[in-house]
């Protein structure tokens, strides 16, 4: 059965709850590749920004029948978190996840899924908003608009202010997916190479964190509570064991334009950058 829109248009908000504790805050940041005392040690410990991305995450919701997605030939496209307060380190979250617009890029395009998922502690205050944009490879031309895409980030025609380049390890895709997103693109070769793949490659989700590890480190001075916001549009896959560096612009008083590429093959990899900081 063909991809239908109105299947995800008309869901409910997925309601996700999720335990948060120490274990899981340091197993992301080492799953982002993360040595920092304060983001892998239990006393003091501080949950870096981007970890916002995997609360209340209400997992590869694709594999499911339902929704007749050729879920082999998903990618992510964009993501953006906005931080409201700090993360917290225990307790409880709740994620409501939505979808919309959908956007049709064609046969043989593609379509283009748009995120929202909320995330509240049990209490009720708001934590964070990510927005994930989904390319769905497989899955266009249901007879949708192709309109409505917004405009990215532009990129300033200067010499970036900061370059910060950090290595990753070969077994990065198999900690990250520890931190809930289980697709098997980025552990399974066989599925890697269905997908069109030489091997499995390092989650999008990933590269981010990486990238928001340059960021927290160049802007804020590895202070997590600085950093408000972070968007990014992926360009290219990352290979694990390749090192990413990130470029960074200043654009005025606590904000800043980035790229990242992969060193080794010359690869934008995260292209379109902004991020708001204190």
């Amino acid at each position: 059965m063909a991809f239908d829109p109105q299947v995800l248009l008309n869901l409910p908000p997925i309601e996700t709850r999720q335990k948060i504790n120490p274990f899981k805050v340091m197993l992301y940041a080492l799953g982002v590749g993360a040595e920092e005392l304060p983001f892998v040690y239990e006393e003091g410990l501080e949950a870096l920004p981007t970890m916002a991305v995997t609360m209340a995450y209400p997992g590869f919701i694709w594999r499911d029948p339902a929704y007749h997605v050729t879920w082999q030939k998903i990618l992510h496209a964009e993501t953006s978190a906005q931080l409201h307060l700090p993360l917290p380190v225990e307790g409880e979250l709740i994620g409501y996840t939505t979808f919309g617009p959908i956007l049709d890029k064609g046969p043989e395009k593609g379509a283009i899924v748009y995120q929202t998922r909320e995330i509240y502690a049990d209490d009720g205050r708001h934590i964070a908003t990510v927005r994930n944009t989904n390319f769905l490879r497989g899955d266009g031309g249901f007879g949708g608009s192709s309109e409505g895409q917004p405009l990215p980030h532009a990129i300033p025609d200067r010499a970036p202010d900061l370059m910060i380049a950090l290595p990753t390890a070969d077994n990065l895709a198999l900690l990250y997916r520890l931190s809930g997103d289980m697709n098997p693109l980025h552990a399974d070769p066989k599925v890697a190479l269905s997908a069109g793949f030489e091997r499995p490659i390092l989650h999008g989700l990933a590269t981010y964190g990486i990238v928001g590890r340059a960021l927290l480190r160049g802007l804020a001075d590895n202070r997590p509570d600085r950093i408000k916001r972070m968007d990014a549009r992926f360009s290219a896959p990352v290979f694990p064991g390749e090192t990413i560096e990130t470029a960074i612009w200043r654009e005025g008083e606590g904000k800043a334009a980035f790229t990242a590429r992969v060193v080794e093959r010359d690869r934008l990899v995260l292209n379109n950058g902004y991020v708001e900081f204190q």
